[in-house]
This record gives C-alpha cells, structure tokens and sequence, in this order.
C-alpha cells in the first residue's frame, strides 16, 4: 500500500519539480488530502453528528465546533502519522515509538492551534464554523509542515541531525 501511495503521488510530481523537492511535494500531496478528508469530517461532525448543539460530557460542555474539531483531528491524527512516516519522511532515523510520540507533541501544539482560533474566529468574531476551520487549517499546515521536518521525522546525514529533500 504505501509503494502504490508513493507512486501515485510521484506520478504527479514532475510539472512541480523545479518548484519544489519531492519530499515537499509528498507531504503537500499527503497532507492535502489528509486535510481535505479531516474537513470532511468536520462537516460530517458538525453538521448532521453534533447538528449545531451543545455536546455535554457532564463535566465539559463542548460547542458543536469544537467537538467536530475533536473527532476530525482523531482520525486526522492516525491517517497523518502513518503518511508522514511512510510516504513522506521515509528517511527518519528516528524508531517508530519515538516519532510516534514526537508526532503526538506536534500535533497537539497543532490542536491548540486550531482550537484558539475556532474559539476567537466563531465565538468571538461570530465567523461561520466551517469557514473558520478551512482558515484554520491552512495555519496549522503552514506550522505542521515544520514541525515535522525538523522536529518528528528527523535524519542523518554525514552524522549531523539534519534533513534531505528527497530527488
């Protein structure tokens, strides 16, 4: 499955190449995608699981915006690791566990990230939710992009902790 992801991908890469290295080409085609289906699931979420009401867990109260942020970024979560340490950052030497749980720190400061600006862009501007989020996530890709690089998935080279663009 990931050589298929690879070379499908891949296929699209040459009218891109002297814009950009192909390791950011993968995570731009991964992580677009891995974005459009959490939007996906946002909307889902939203608009017909939480359908505008408050989900109230007894101890918290989420507002329908934020609880659809809390399942998209679950499934976003497991789907963006696995494309990311198979697809993207194929030259880590960094063991699985250990990214794993760097990714998890990254995508927690991620969550943050997109939470304060759900809460100022919906409940402070009054911004529409699903507006909020697509603004919202071009943010956290922008962030996202370099904490993996240099922070989740890093490698080696010539024995300095440092990142190559794949060719």
């Amino acid at each position: 499955m990931k050589q298929l992801i690879t070379n499908i991908i891949d296929s699209f890469y040459p009218p891109f190449r002297k814009l950009m290295p192909l390791q950011t080409f993968r995570y731009a085609a991964c992580g677009g995608g891995n974005a459009a289906f959490g939007l996906l699931t946002y909307f889902i979420s939203y608009q017909y699981i939480f359908a505008g009401r408050v989900f109230d867990f007894g101890f918290y109260a989420f507002e329908p915006h934020i609880a659809a942020l809390f399942v998209s970024s679950t499934i976003t979560f497991i789907i963006g690791f696995i494309l990311n340490r198979y697809v993207v950052f194929t030259s880590s030497y960094l063991k699985g566990r250990i990214q794993l749980f760097r990714y998890f720190l990254s995508f927690s400061f991620n969550l943050v990230v997109n939470y304060g600006m759900l809460k100022l862009l919906v409940e402070v501007l009054g911004w529409e939710a699903i507006i909020s989020q697509v603004v919202t996530i071009g943010l956290v890709i922008v962030i996202s992009y370099f904490t993996q690089r240099h922070f989740t998935f890093r490698v080696k080279n010539d024995g300095h902790a440092e990142f190559t663009e794949l060719e």
